[in-house]
C-alpha cells in the first residue's frame, strides 16, 4: 500500500517554528523546533519523551495551534482497545434497527439489513480513524503512549506507516491529508523498537533558568521580573531534591499567578511554606522541602 502524498509545509523553516509557536505562548529551544521542522517536511510522526510536566503534550497543542490545525488526541492507559483508539460498530443503533427491519410489515431481505447495519451510518470513529478522515489539517496526539498495553503499539504501526485503516465490512480508509502526529511518553516503560524506529525522537527535558524566566514572564507578563528569578530559582532547588514529583513548568506559572493574587512583592520562607502546596502535591515532598529549604 502506497504511502499518501504529503500535502503543503506546515512551516517554511526552523525559525518559522520558533517564532509560531513563541506566538502561542510555547517557547521552545532549537532542538524542539528543529525537530517538529523535520517531522513537518519528513512526514515523520514526532516521539516526545521526557519527565511528567515538561511540556510534552503542550508542544502538540501549540502545533496545532500555531498551524491553525484540528488537535485529535488519543489518550492511552492500560486497557485501551482498538475499540477506544481507532473504531466500533454502534451496536445499540444496530439492533434497533435490525429489530425494525424484522417488525416491518413488508419485510425486510437478511442480507439487506447486515448490508445496512455495517455501513458508515453505524460506525463510530474514534481517535486514530477520525484523524486519518479529515481533510483539514489536523494534529493527532497520542498522549501518554507508555501507558497503553504492548498491543496498542502495534495497532500504532499499522496506522502510522500507511495512514490507512482496513475496516472489513468497508474496505480500505486512506488519509487524503495525513495529519502531524506527535506521541508522548512519560518512559515508564520502554517502547518497542519498531514504534520507535518510525518516528523521529525529541527528549524535553525541564527547561534552564533562562528559558523558564522566559516561559513564566511570558504567561504571566504583570509579575515583576526579580519575583520571577526568585520563583525559578527555588523551583531549581526544588528539582535538585529527591522529591516523588518535581514541580513541573505548569506548577511553576500556576506559583507565578499566585504570587501575583496574593499581591506579594517579595518571596520568604513564610510565603513558601504557605504556597507549597501549588508545587508539591505529595505530603512527603512537602515535609522534605520545609524540612530542606531555607531562603533566609
Amino acid at each position: 500500500m502506497s504511502v499518501p502524498a504529503r500535502p503543503a509545509p506546515l512551516f517554511a523553516d526552523i525559525d518559522d517554528v520558533a517564532r509560531r509557536l513563541a506566538q502561542t505562548g510555547y517557547l521552545p529551544d532549537t532542538a524542539t523546533a528543529t525537530a517538529v521542522f523535520l517531522a513537518d517536511r519528513l512526514g515523520k510522526p514526532l516521539l516526545v519523551e521526557g519527565p511528567a510536566g515538561v511540556g510534552k503534550t503542550e508542544l502538540a497543542r501549540a502545533v496545532a495551534q500555531a498551524t491553525g490545525s484540528e488537535l485529535v488526541r488519543l489518550q492511552c492507559y492500560e486497557g485501551v482497545d482498538e475499540a477506544r483508539a481507532l473504531y466500533e460498530w454502534n451496536h445499540a443503533k444496530q439492533i434497533l434497527r435490525i429489530q425494525a427491519a424484522h417488525g416491518s410489515a413488508t419485510g425486510t431481505d437478511w442480507d439487506q439489513t447486515k448490508t445496512d447495519v455495517f455501513s458508515e451510518e453505524f460506525l463510530l470513529s474514534r481517535p486514530l480513524l477520525t484523524a486519518i478522515r479529515r481533510t483539514e489539517p489536523t494534529v493527532l496526539l497520542v498522549d501518554e503512549t507508555d501507558k497503553a498495553d504492548i498491543e496498542i503499539e502495534g495497532l500504532l504501526l499499522e496506522v502510522l506507516s500507511d495512514f490507512a485503516v482496513t475496516v472489513p465490512e468497508l474496505g480500505t480508509i486512506t488519509a487524503q491529508r495525513p495529519p502531524f502526529v506527535v506521541l508522548t511518553s512519560n518512559a515508564t516503560r520502554e517502547l518497542s523498537e519498531a514504534l520507535k524506529r518510525r518516528c523521529l525522537f525529541l527528549h524535553i527535558d525541564f527547561p534552564d533558568p533562562d528559558l523558564e524566566r522566559r516561559i513564566l514572564l511570558s504567561r504571566v507578563p504583570e509579575l515583576p521580573e526579580r519575583l520571577a528569578d526568585e520563583l525559578v530559582r527555588i523551583i531549581g532547588v526544588l528539582r535538585a531534591m529527591q522529591l516523588k514529583k518535581a514541580p513541573s513548568v505548569a506548577e511553576t506559572i500556576d506559583w507565578g499567578r499566585t504570587v501575583l493574587a496574593l499581591g506579594l512583592d517579595t518571596i520568604d520562607d513564610s510565603v513558601v511554606a504557605a504556597t507549597l502546596g501549588v508545587v508539591l502535591k505529595h505530603q512527603s515532598d512537602q515535609q522534605r522541602a520545609s524540612g530542606e529549604l531555607r531562603l533566609n
